[in-house]
């Protein structure tokens, strides 16, 4: 009977010397995998542009009166910004906020702890990302809200209303967002 000996010394000694070159295959693989695979379509710059509003603020009024905080993150693989508004008299908000490649805009749907919602569409104007309520039939009312990014890397929220489709405006709230330390 012939011995298993030198076939199981062998294979020993072929796995130990085929264990570095298997891994070394799968960690190049693994690279290759990772440059051939083209960049998530939410990491185009237009899907990057409402990134200023990223964070956790502190909320003031023109006056310096504090009108509440915000936190605003990622979600959904990096396309799309929720906001978890907390107002400093207990008023709360959850927005969804996604640029839509279809359309090529902006779009926010703002849902309150009083059931009141809001739908806004819109996109860049210069440094401002500047949204707005689409018109209604029959309803003058319109909504639009600019965030402006500051020198000082605060934002500035200027909410505005129109009674008359869009003919004359009124500032509704002006909020200053500082980063929370």
């Amino acid at each position: 009977m012939a011995s298993t000996r030198p076939a199981v010394e062998a294979a020993a000694w072929a796995g130990r010397w085929l264990r570095p070159v298997a891994v070394g295959a799968c960690l190049a693989t693994l690279a290759f995998a990772s440059i051939a695979q083209p960049a998530s379509p939410c990491d185009a710059p237009e899907h990057r542009a409402f990134d200023f509003w990223l964070g956790r603020w502190d909320v003031s009024l023109p006056d310096g009166r504090a009108a509440g905080t915000n936190r605003i993150e990622l979600a959904a693989g990096r396309c799309a910004l929720v906001e978890q508004w907390q107002g400093a008299a207990g008023y709360v908000g959850t927005s969804l906020n996604w640029y839509d490649s279809a359309d090529r805009r902006w779009h926010q749907v703002w849902i309150d702890g009083r059931g009141d919602s809001l739908v806004l569409v819109g996109g860049r104007e210069g440094e401002r990302m500047v949204l707005a309520s689409p018109p209604m039939p029959g309803d003058p009312t319109r909504q639009r809200i600019a965030w402006t990014p500051q020198a000082d890397g605060s934002v500035r929220q200027h909410w505005e209303t129109s009674d008359d489709a869009g003919a004359t405006w009124r500032t509704v709230f002006d909020g200053r967002y500082v980063r929370r330390p």
